[in-house]
């Protein structure tokens, strides 16, 4: 009926479910509110340090009430489902945490997502204009054991355990065959709201229940820290009897107004997170010991194992961290191993089985030389890493960078993993990150060579050149994280973007800051959470001349857009592009809270007070920068002057 009469096919129409015609690619979606991951707890203590810690944050007495939500932590795949007046219109999945991948008809197929959420009055009055419901797309064990059969049964693909199954069926670029799939979802979250408000986490969940998405049966909400662990000893009991896979629990802070004051810190909520249970463990065989090189030299021994399924997952190998850890432990060649996934994420190596080690097995000499390039590898007092010292000439460290440039977090180049960056630089068609972006204008016998690789052809050509071309813009704050400098994760180099704005600005900052007397570097080590520690590694990739050569031929085939501060509210924070320092002892907000508040709201918030500083919020027992404020003619704001700025 469809077919010949187009206008009366319906959002809800059963044809949706079945599945849409096939995509091309996946379309990308900007997610309004950021899907961020959480932090890990692994041990009983720490519970009680994660609620110590929300309170210090909050400035709350040890025995203040202090509820939170606890959740199973399921083994799926995140997705963002938004509705606008109570109609699903989107579907994203989490990405990256900022951009996610459109999945709108592969999601229409889930049994478990209504096209229309119930309203709760006879008129849907109550439903809200725009809610973003997060939640986790699963497949439940006995749905992937049956998949599993009948993919054999065809010849088709298996899959290693329910999460690869699930996030594999919802990505299929044919939706037809994501609704054969036995796909299913929880709601734990949400992301953009307009038009309805949640005071607590707990009321939230009560709410999406109503409205008819499921929630997980097992949530429960906890007074205190005995009922947590509690929660956590019972559920983890029963583990194995649930029908699904969860690695550990989830915990949120139920009051959605503490929520809103705790924030966050880098990519993770300081009012969430997660406790794994421990790690699943198997026994395996150490055949070689290699010593790896990363991009800033640090020499890693990683050990290749008979593979054995830890967890749902084969693994082959295990990191043995450092020349300290594998002396510790008395790691050999032949050796017999415990091995375990930290996290469920990482392997490593637990322990040694002695009795069972060789007769021949001889203790691991770690080297001295880098076994890239042949430099000494000296290994600093005080640090427990070798370093190569080839710098510049070093294969091993070059390629690594590349693929930190690459990497989900930085440019986030899709087609262009680890093992493609480390073939291309083989070969020569990629040897720094500008020939990244022209890849596809080379000459011909390069483009030859990469469309007539094993698993490359036309297509795959143009998906990555298109891919590149994609990335050929970059918010600053990702560009600095790009640049693999030492000691600059992706939380310096967001405050580094917000100090400075530009990479002009910045560029020309890190120049002036080779002087160590100079304002340019007083500023700098100034910047809360930078120091001069930071503050060296910094000026050391600014001032070798290659790393500024990079830096001009990537001006010259990407833009780096300045820094954009957060929107605030319906007009800009007053707080907005300023420099705050605090000192003193605040009574109404910790210090911490106070710091996170301002940054949320667009200020830069430097250590110390100078000539760019805009407020400084005194305390009580403010002492001397209080006087040189004063000196330089800075504002002074009291606590109240400062939380009537701050909203």
């Amino acid at each position: 009926i469809e077919d010949r009469f187009p206008a009366l096919i319906r959002d809800d129409s059963p044809s949706r479910r079945v599945g849409a015609a096939p995509l091309g690619a996946f379309a990308k979606v900007t997610h309004a509110v950021p899907m961020l991951s959480l932090g890990n707890l692994f041990e009983r203590v720490e519970v009680g340090e994660f609620a110590a810690g929300i309170r210090r944050f909050l400035k709350l007495a040890d025995d203040h009430p202090l509820a939170l939500v606890v959740e199973p932590k399921i083994d799926g795949l995140s997705v963002s489902l938004r509705y606008e007046s109570g109609r699903l219109v989107q579907a994203a999945t989490r990405g990256d945490g900022r951009e996610g991948e459109d999945v709108t008809a592969n999601i229409r197929t889930l049994a478990a997502v209504p096209e229309h959420l119930t309203p709760d009055g006879p008129a849907g009055e109550a439903l809200p204009s725009v809610v973003e419901i997060r939640g986790e797309v699963y497949m439940t064990r006995d749905a992937f054991l049956d998949l599993n059969q009948r993919q054999a049964e065809a010849g088709g693909k298996t899959f290693a355990n329910p999460r690869n199954a699930a996030a594999g069926s919802l990505r299929q670029k044919d939706a037809a065959i994501t609704a054969g799939r036995p796909l299913t979802l929880f709601a734990y979250g949400w992301g953009e709201v307009v038009g309805a408000d949640f005071p607590t986490q707990s009321a939230f969940l009560e709410q999406v229940r109503a409205w008819g998405l499921p929630v997980n049966p097992e949530t429960r909400l906890c007074v205190d820290i005995a009922q947590v662990l509690a929660a956590y000893d019972d559920i983890g009991a029963r583990r194995a009897a649930l029908t699904y896979d969860i690695d550990g629990l989830v915990y949120k802070v139920d009051r959605v107004d503490w929520q809103r004051r705790l924030g966050f810190v880098s990519r993770a909520p300081r009012w969430a997170t997660a406790h794994k249970f421990p790690a699943e463990q198997a026994r395996t065989v150490v055949q070689a010991i290699r010593v790896q090189v990363g991009r800033t030299g640090a020499l890693t021994p990683v050990a290749d194992l008979a593979p054995v399924t830890v967890g749902g997952v084969v693994v082959s190998r295990a990191t043995l961290h450092n020349e300290d850890e594998i002396r510790r432990k008395d790691v050999r060649e032949g050796d017999t191993v415990v091995i375990q996934r930290a996290g469920d994420v990482i392997p490593q190596v637990v322990s040694v089985v002695v009795e069972q080690r060789p007769e021949d097995a001889a203790p691991f000499a770690f080297p001295e030389r880098c076994p890239a390039c042949g430099s000494e590898a000296p290994r600093p007092e005080g640090e427990a890493v070798r370093r190569c010292s080839g710098g510049l000439i070093c294969p091993a460290q070059a390629v690594e960078r590349l693929k930190h440039f690459v990497s989900r977090d930085a440019f986030d180049i899709e087609g262009l993993g680890a093992k493609a960056v480390e073939a291309f630089h083989q070969d020569g068609l990629i040897r720094a990150p500008t020939d990244i972006f022209r890849l596809e204008a080379r000459d011909r016998e390069s483009l030859r060579r990469l469309k007539n690789r094993d698993g490359w052809g036309e297509t795959s050509a143009a998906n990555l050149f298109r891919a590149i071309d994609a990335r050929r813009v970059i918010s600053l704050e990702r560009f600095i994280y790009a640049l693999g400098i030492r000691q600059v994760g992706q939380a310096t180099a967001r405050l580094l973007a917000q100090h400075y704005g530009t990479l002009q600005t910045l560029r020309e900052a890190m120049a002036a800051a080779q002087d160590e007397t100079s304002a340019a570097y007083e500023h700098l080590v100034n910047i809360n959470d930078v120091g001069a520690s930071v503050a060296r590694d910094l000026l050391d990739f600014f001032h070798e001349p290659h790393n500024r050569e990079v830096l001009d031929a990537l001006a010259a085939v990407i833009t780096v857009e300045p820094f954009e501060a957060p929107a605030v509210g319906d007009g800009e924070s007053p707080l907005a592009g300023k420099t705050v320092v605090f000192t003193g002892t605040l009574e109404t907000l910790s210090r911490a809270e106070a710091k996170a508040r301002a940054q949320a709201l667009g200020a830069r918030v430097a250590g110390s007070v100078s000539k760019k500083t805009d407020y400084l919020v005194i305390g009580a027992d403010a002492g001397s920068k209080a006087a040189k404020a004063r000196d330089l003619g800075v504002a002074v704001l009291s606590e109240d002057d400062f939380r009537g700025m701050a909203g």
